[in-house]
């Protein structure tokens, strides 16, 4: 099953195309963008407690049949933070000294 690549950030809503070099995702795919990742979040996802990494780029070419962005498409559907903004810091603020391997 390939990634969500979901449309925005779910901190700030910024747009996150598919090709985009700042989307960041943790490993149940939340997805934000690399300014909220370091100036907000400080590495921390919101909803998880694990760390994030760049989101790979779906190739636009399909090299090998059925595997491209025009075949397997990006998601639409805009996910939004369920967490107050003070809950989500005091969570950043709990977990951001503790490496994202040891979390």
């Amino acid at each position: 099953m390939p990634l969500d690549l979901r449309p925005n950030c779910e901190f700030c809503d910024r747009d996150l195309p598919p090709a985009s070099p700042d989307a960041r995702i943790c490993s149940y795919e939340c997805t934000f963008c690399a300014d909220c990742v370091a100036n907000h979040l400080h590495n921390v996802c919101p909803n998880c407690g694990g760390g994030f990494e760049k989101r790979p780029i779906r190739p636009a070419n399909e090299w090998r049949p059925g595997l491209s962005l025009t075949k397997r498409p990006a998601s639409t559907n805009r996910v939004r933070l369920s967490y107050p903004l003070d809950d989500i810091t005091a969570h950043s603020e709990w977990i951001k000294r503790i490496p994202p391997d040891q979390r």
